[in-house]
């Protein structure tokens, strides 16, 4: 996905607006298994999907827990590290070889004071971003296992192919052996 199509989904940009953001942003290729993001550490970049996957996940002494997947033209971000400039709490691994957008945090909020239409973005692209949490809160409170992985099917069909079934039970908050069950009943 390029960067054209990213920015405009987030929300649309007059053509000089768009060719500033877009002159801050530089493009970065990483290998399967790169951590992009590590716990515990601001992370000072905004990153954009343009080819392949990446995971969020926490780690805990005992397992790592998944609870976001990316995919081409989605936001990678610590929220916290961009609204606060504190540690996030998530990692970010990328699960397959990957084509990313880059953008500095702070080269952002330098184009926020003085191009509105970029501020207006930047507005646009954090209450999508909140959007997305509340959904998955939302859905981890309310829903069963089932329920959250024919959701899974039904929107994101495609991550079955190509993430791990451990990154998607982890995801789903149960273990392999329920997951395998969850699917041969869906069957």
């Amino acid at each position: 996905m390029n960067i054209d199509e990213i920015l405009a989904a987030i929300h649309p940009l007059p053509e000089e607006s768009k060719e500033k953001l877009k002159n801050s942003i530089t493009e970065l290729s990483f290998p399967k298994g790169h951590i992009l993001m590590q716990a515990d550490k601001v992370v000072p970049f905004i990153y954009f999907i343009k080819k392949g996957i990446v995971r969020a996940y926490a780690s805990s002494e005992y397992n790592d827990i998944t609870f976001w997947f990316g995919t081409e033209g989605e936001p990678v971000v610590s929220m916290k590290s961009y609204v606060e400039n504190k540690p996030g709490y998530e990692s970010i691994e990328l699960l397959e070889d990957s084509q990313l957008y880059c953008l500095e945090i702070s080269t952002l909020n330098n184009l926020f004071e003085t191009e509105l239409s970029i501020a207006n973005w930047g507005r646009k692209f954090a209450e999508r971003e909140l959007i997305k949490t509340e959904e998955l809160i939302i859905s981890r409170q309310y829903k069963t296992a089932t329920e959250r992985y024919k959701d899974l099917l039904k929107e994101k069909p495609y991550l079955l192919q190509r993430v791990q079934l451990g990154h998607i039970a982890s995801y789903l908050g149960i273990t392999q052996v329920s997951l395998s069950r969850i699917r041969a009943e869906i069957k």
